[in-house]
């Protein structure tokens, strides 16, 4: 069975840190590029960053430049967000979603393309 599970979220402060964590099960995340993907509420989903199956190119939401990493651990069969100097408009649910595109330097900000979903972590920063 094929599986995302997110983890990292929480409470933090105002200029707080966090890790999210995307593990998949049941496939190898290299053959895959990896969304992190969030909704506020009373808002649509967005896409904040994107990695490639290659890890060689990355993108990110203009909001969070400079801010958050994505990043690959192939041996763990995971991709973290490193989250720095978090605002409160950061405050979402944060999903992690998976894409069928081996050996492909591309990644992608629309959520249509993406076939897997975990289920979302929960990321608060209010002070």
């Amino acid at each position: 069975q094929l599986q995302l599970v997110e983890s990292g979220g929480g409470l933090v402060q105002p200029g707080g840190s966090l890790r999210l964590s995307c593990a998949a099960s049941g496939f190898t995340l290299e053959n895959y590029a990896i969304g992190w993907f969030r909704r506020a509420p009373g808002k649509e989903r967005e896409g904040v960053s994107c990695i490639s199956s290659s890890g060689g190119n990355t993108h990110y939401k203009d909001s969070v430049k400079g801010r958050f990493i994505i990043s690959g651990d192939t041996a763990k069969n995971t991709v973290y967000l490193q989250m720095d100097n978090l605002e409160p408009d950061d405050t979402a649910v944060y999903f992690c979603a998976a894409l069928r595109a081996r050996y492909s330097d591309n990644c992608y900000f629309s959520a249509a393309r993406y076939e897997y979903w975990g289920q979302g972590t929960q990321v608060t920063v209010s002070s």
